[in-house]
């Protein structure tokens, strides 16, 4: 059986009882000399009851000195504990320790109850926030209950937030919201609506415990604005090539028809006419390859991705490049994930492009190597850099509009469709200007 604890003394009763030991020595000494001398017993016993009067009486002071000072912080820090920042201790005087305890208590106060008015302005904000915003917000605890939700949110599940706080997802039939990945497109049916809805997921701390954030907004109408802003930049870029060429075809037909209508034809009208289809062929096969490019870039395949030695795959695209121009630098030997095929269209336009960018057409000598051809690994990712010493890019903006070209046969979708596959591999392909000399850096980062 365990010994039992002993009892610690209170803290008033130590100071108490240390008082009356720090007194005992001077109580001894009067008592002494009280029955030193020769009082009557009266005189002795009022002046031994005096004694012991103000020995107890002075002892219970400082107890008394010391124990209230405590209580009044313990009742200041209790407020404190209990949200109450309004209460202030008297006495806060700078001049003594005590007093300096009581004015840090009061300074405490104070910088809590401004804390706490910005908190409560901020929760404010953020909850009128939460309600002007148009896209639905929920927050769940670790055990997927629902604890937050805006008035979007009650919208798209057609319930006010009374009745759908604190139940789980499941029942909500957002469940599948918290497993998956944390950004993606739903086409499902909300009681609030049917359609397309982007769902990003985020997790959050609260008391230590994760919590899982989640937005979910419509993309019906984004979608449909920006179908219909593509279908206005399609519509203008085709009329605009259909315009081009069947304006002249129009106008040649015309005339051939009027050569033909003429009861007396020129001597030469055989090579007016000959010289007048001729041009017809001409834009149509042009017209026909503009729309053979389009079909290309939008049926271009998803990549079947396999492994690939990078460096023997660019030696390879090099191999095809006959000018002398580009120069392949060696880099780590690396093995990727991708699709062969279409990396070389890749490999194979952007050289082709910083080659026309370098070569100068009025040299008549060999000309030096001015297109560079580079790799290199980088954390999670491959990076492969084409560089050239042209004259560099004048219009940064139009690089990937699709059809857009300054070359006066080029057909404006070789970029487009580049940047078209390295998304496709989930990277990214840049075009931008050299800061270390005249030319063009061409960047194509994709990932491990």
């Amino acid at each position: 059986m365990a010994p039992p604890r002993k009892r610690r003394v209170a803290h008033e009763n130590l100071v108490f009882y240390y008082t009356l030991l720090g007194g005992l020595p001077a109580a001894v000494v009067a008592f002494t000399l009280l029955l030193a001398h020769d009082y009557t017993p009266k005189v002795q016993w009022t002046l031994g009851l005096l004694i012991v009067s103000c020995w107890l009486g002075f002892a219970l002071a400082v107890r008394e000195r010391v124990v209230r000072p405590l209580q009044t912080m313990a009742n200041l820090l209790t407020a404190l504990r209990e949200g109450d920042f309004s209460t202030r201790a008297r006495g806060a005087n700078r001049d003594e320790p005590l007093g300096d305890v009581l004015a840090e208590i009061n300074l405490l106060s104070g910088t809590l109850q401004e804390q706490r008015l910005g908190a409560l302005e901020a929760t404010a904000l953020l909850r009128t926030v939460m309600e002007e915003i148009d896209v639905a917000i929920f927050a769940f605890d670790a055990n997927e209950t629902l604890r937050l939700v805006n008035r979007a949110g009650q919208e798209l599940i057609a319930q006010p937030a009374e009745r759908i706080l604190g139940r789980p997802a499941r029942d909500l039939d957002l469940a599948d919201c918290l497993v998956g990945e944390g950004t993606r497109v739903l086409s499902r049916t909300f009681p609030g609506g049917t359609g397309r809805w982007g769902m990003r997921r985020t997790v959050f701390r609260e008391g230590g415990l994760p919590h899982s954030l989640v937005v979910i907004a419509d993309l019906s109408q984004p979608l449909r604005e920006e179908e219909l802003k593509a279908w206005q930049r399609l519509v203008r870029v085709i009329g605009h090539e259909l315009n081009n060429s069947l304006a002249p075809i129009k106008s040649i037909a015309g005339s051939l028809n009027t050569i033909l209508r003429r009861p007396q034809k020129a001597p030469d009208w055989e090579d007016d006419m000959r010289g007048g289809l001729e041009i017809i062929e001409s834009r149509a096969e042009g017209l026909n390859q503009f729309m053979q490019s389009y079909a290309r870039l939008a049926k271009l395949p998803a990549p079947s991705k396999q492994p690939c030695e990078i460096g023997p795959l660019l030696r390879r695209v090099i191999a095809l490049e006959t000018s002398g121009q580009v120069e392949l630098v060696d880099g780590p030997a690396l093995t990727v994930h991708l699709d062969a095929a279409q990396l070389e269209q890749v490999i194979i336009n952007l050289v082709k492009n910083a080659v026309e960018a370098a070569f100068d057409p009025g040299q008549t000598a060999a000309p030096p190597c001015r297109v560079r051809v580079a790799w290199q690994k980088l954390p999670g990712a491959l990076e492969i850099t084409v560089t050239d010493d042209g004259p560099g890019l004048a219009n940064l903006q139009n690089l990937f509009v699709p059809f857009f070209t300054t070359k006066p046969s080029g057909s404006g979708i070789g970029l487009v469709l580049c940047r078209q596959i390295a998304e496709n591999h989930h990277g990214t392909l840049t075009l931008e200007n050299r800061t270390d000399h005249t030319g063009c850096l061409a960047r194509l980062r994709l990932p491990f």
